[in-house]
């Protein structure tokens, strides 16, 4: 049914959310899949310097990268691409990769914190139903969303 599954992960727990139906869907498609991690920093500072956006960079960097060595460990055909952007820019940075792979379908995991449409789905998600060239699969995070 799928040629090539995105995974888009932010290493979040909302995003972990994503991975068992993203893994499923590859496997049984017999199709790759493709793990996206993008980077955030900050704007320029006025010494120029950007910062990332998270503190535990290194440490979401090493558990994406666990988990694909697990995804391949368990018969998936699964690579990591790492990419870079500004705050507000993962979501394009997503879906050029998604653009340039020709892929089928994005699978993220949403935040469920809110019943509020943008809190519910988190912004990469809301923006990525709006520029991807493929389908969307948004995970929610939790059974049953209280608002």
């Amino acid at each position: 049914m799928f040629n090539k599954v995105i995974w888009a992960t932010d290493g979040s727990e909302a995003a972990d959310h994503g991975l068992p139906l993203a893994r499923t869907l590859a496997a049984e498609s017999g199709a790759p899949l493709l793990v996206v991690y993008c980077e955030e920093f900050t704007l320029p500072a006025k010494g120029g310097g950007r910062l990332p956006v998270h503190v535990n960079e290194t440490d979401l960097e090493e558990k994406i990268q666990r988990q694909v060595s697990e995804l391949s460990a368990g018969g998936v055909r699964a690579t990591l691409e790492m990419t870079r952007s500004t705050v507000g820019g993962a979501a394009h940075a997503i879906a050029d990769i998604a653009s340039r792979e020709h892929s089928d379908l994005i699978v993220v995991g949403t935040r469920g914190h809110t019943a509020l449409g943008g809190l519910l789905l988190g912004s990469v998600t809301q923006r990525l139903l709006h520029i991807a060239p493929c389908p969307v699969l948004a995970v929610p995070s939790r059974n049953g969303v209280s608002g």
